[in-house]
């Protein structure tokens, strides 16, 4: 898995002989370099040549994410074993569900040479035929993982973009985006201290929220839209944060980044008590990079008191593993011909299985 952060490659060796519980047998990430995530955040804008920009940058990513695969296998150890297929969801680079397309960068063809596997891959195209968001994905296997009979439970990954699974007793999974997580936060202090991410949210406890901004920045279409919905960098970016002029030109520039942690915690709580209404006990679990933003994390339990806030390590899945396992668990479902989306979340019109496959 490579997500909307572009910070790299998070992998995982899952053995789903029992599917309710996989268990993972190896773990690797690998950053992408500065010039790799460049040249992917420019692809993700219009501009000039784009279609051989995309295909070297998906043969450049198939070659890293075979490292991964090799360095997973080495890692699980000597004597071999079966392995299924690898699932690999690709690079994001647009989203527009609404034009009936989503686009990831991943040689599939190439990815299944380099590894002599199995390869899957395309996993949201089949959603967005059948009329959905193709996204998010996730909450079909946070479903099959982290369900409680009597415990309403939600699960908040923090990537680039937040994404919320509603495990509410009694009723059907239901999910979907609340907006920007990490995405706005890392552009944020990339262009002011070169910084690949704020770690632990310590710049931005340094500064001061902003009301006026603040308010700016929620008043955001995607906010007041209901779900199914989805979202990307096509909606917030830093161009769209800069074009709320002199409040983010004049501000000091750790005021903006408290700003705008303050933006995802505030979507986030918003979607949550909205969702929990009428429930008692709920518990919210975190996983992605952003569970280890601790001022994040303090501002998430500020805002909801009456809510138990955690990490997926909580219940046996540590908060960087998720998503990887994720689109683990989807590729074993294309594998078992399962249904891998849900239309109560992505609001395609029925279930669909996920993925095009490519042999070695």
């Amino acid at each position: 898995m490579s997500g909307t952060s572009l910070d790299g490659i998070d992998g995982v060796l899952a053995d789903f002989s029992r599917p309710a519980r996989p268990v993972v047998l190896a773990q690797a990430q690998r950053p992408f370099s500065v010039d790799l995530r460049s040249d992917l955040l420019d692809l993700t804008h219009p501009g000039v040549n784009e279609l051989e920009r995309a295909a070297r940058l998906s043969q450049t990513l198939s070659t890293l994410y075979a490292e991964v695969v090799h360095e997973l296998v080495q890692q699980a150890g000597p004597g071999g074993f079966p392995v299924a297929a690898v699932g690999c969801h690709g690079q994001t680079v647009r989203h527009r569900p609404e034009q009936g397309f989503s686009l990831q960068l991943v040689n599939g063809a190439l990815l299944a040479e380099l590894t002599g596997m199995a390869v899957i891959t395309d996993f949201r195209s089949g959603d967005i035929a059948a009329g959905g968001q193709g996204a998010p994905l996730v909450p079909a296997f946070h479903d099959a993982l982290f369900r409680h009979a009597s415990i309403p439970r939600l699960i908040l990954n923090l990537g680039g973009i937040a994404n919320l699974t509603l495990l509410l007793p009694g009723q059907v999974t239901r999910g979907h985006d609340t907006g920007p997580a990490n995405l706005l936060m890392d552009g944020w202090i990339g262009r002011c201290l070169g910084q690949a991410f704020d770690r632990g949210g310590d710049w931005a406890a340094q500064g001061r929220c902003h009301p006026a901004l603040l308010e700016s920045l929620l008043a955001h279409p995607f906010f007041q839209r209901s779900a199914p919905k989805s979202t990307g960098r096509e909606d917030f970016s830093l161009e769209w944060l800069e074009s709320r002029g002199a409040w983010v030109s004049s501000l000091p520039p750790e005021d903006v980044q408290a700003t705008l942690l303050e933006l995802t915690a505030r979507s986030v709580a918003e979607a949550v008590q909205t969702a929990c209404r009428g429930y008692e006990g709920a518990e919210l679990y975190l996983c992605g990079g952003g569970a280890l933003n601790v001022q994040l994390t303090k501002r998430l339990r500020t805002l909801m008191p009456e809510v138990r806030v955690g990490r997926t390590d909580d219940l046996g899945v540590p908060a960087q593993q998720v998503e990887a396992l994720a689109f683990a668990w989807l590729a074993w479902a294309r594998v078992q011909g399962k249904a891998g989306n849900l239309p109560a979340v992505t609001g395609a019109r029925h279930g669909v299985v996920l993925g095009a496959l490519y042999s070695p």
